[in-house]
């Protein structure tokens, strides 16, 4: 039994997706409805850069949900593998997105705007320079809101991320992190500040909640019964309802990844499919649980080495 798992922002690289646009026209096609749908060319940008724009959260999303969303439509129309076996669909923040219009809930083209606007508000909501990310190594969420609780009052901090065992990620302003930081050098724990610039997942965020909520709420979801798994509640989401209601949601709170794989393991999935570029859920599943099998699909070698 299998699920098929969605990349988030960080996985992005100058060319990725180039073999599939050269040799497919109906990536070439989907290419082209992206950029008249955000009118911009944001083709141009994924293959050709600069890094430094594809870098930019409101051309990052867009970007990955193209590469991730044509890999998918390659698989089941040139190979004829039967994704819709799938027992769930599930994706690492901007990859929900990928995940319920790959599922079928959303077209492509009101899932590529969405998350312009999604990348974009999000990348606003604090002024630039002014909150960041943690990644914390090697610690447990347990040991890490122990200490944010104990130091409530000196700093304010939130987990955006539980990854995997030993990978939790941190949001907050840069002068809370840095006072954090002291506290996790003396306790000994590893961490690395990320190369984002805003603080993403967390309360800070309250102004793209509000942005999305009104967005999201123009939409109407089409019906599937494909099962998509919830970022902020890790378990199935019930209904079209839920899933709006989760989607504005997920803005704010915690991605709850290593808990969402271990329920999908729990109800019986032994081999996950991450669609798209690189191969960061593929790690984090290994590191949640090394008897899953883990295919990465980012090529055509990758398609024909698959079996399910």
């Amino acid at each position: 039994m299998f699920s098929l798992i969605f990349p988030g922002q960080g996985s992005q690289v100058i060319g990725m997706g180039k073999d599939f646009f050269e040799k497919y026209n109906l990536v070439k096609d989907l290419f082209k409805e992206a950029d008249e749908s955000l009118g911009i060319s944001i083709s141009k940008i994924i293959l050709e850069g600069p890094k430094d724009e594809l870098d930019l959260t409101i051309n990052t999303q867009p970007a990955i949900f193209l590469i991730s969303y044509s890999i998918f439509q390659v698989i089941k129309k040139h190979f004829n593998i039967d994704l819709g076996k799938a027992k769930y669909f599930a994706g690492h923040s901007l990859g929900e997105y990928s995940a319920l219009s790959a599922a079928g809930y959303l077209n492509f083209s009101e899932t590529i705007k969405l998350l312009r606007i999604r990348g974009n508000a999000m990348q606003n909501s604090v002024p630039k320079g002014e909150g960041s990310m943690l990644a914390v190594l090697g610690s447990s969420v347990e040991i890490i809101e122990n200490i944010i609780n104990e130091n409530k009052d000196n700093f304010f901090v939130e987990i955006a991320n539980d990854n995997s065992q030993g990978q939790i990620v941190l949001s907050g302003k840069n002068n809370d992190l840095e006072r954090l930081i002291n506290i996790l050098k003396s306790n000994n724990i590893k961490n690395i500040k990320l190369p984002v610039s805003a603080p993403f997942h967390c309360k800070l965020m309250s102004d793209a909640t509000e942005i999305m909520r009104k967005e999201l709420e123009k939409i109407n979801f089409s019906d599937s019964s494909n099962l998509l798994i919830s970022n902020v509640t890790a378990a199935e989401i019930k209904d079209k309802d839920e899933l709006k209601k989760l989607l504005i949601e997920q803005i704010e709170k915690r991605v709850r990844w290593r808990e969402s794989v271990l329920n999908m393991i729990s109800k019986g999935v032994n081999q996950f499919i991450e669609i798209g570029p690189g191969k960061v859920l593929s790690g984090l599943v290994k590191r949640i649980d090394k008897n899953v099998k883990i295919n990465t699909i980012n090529s055509e070698s990758d398609i024909k080495e698959l079996k399910i």
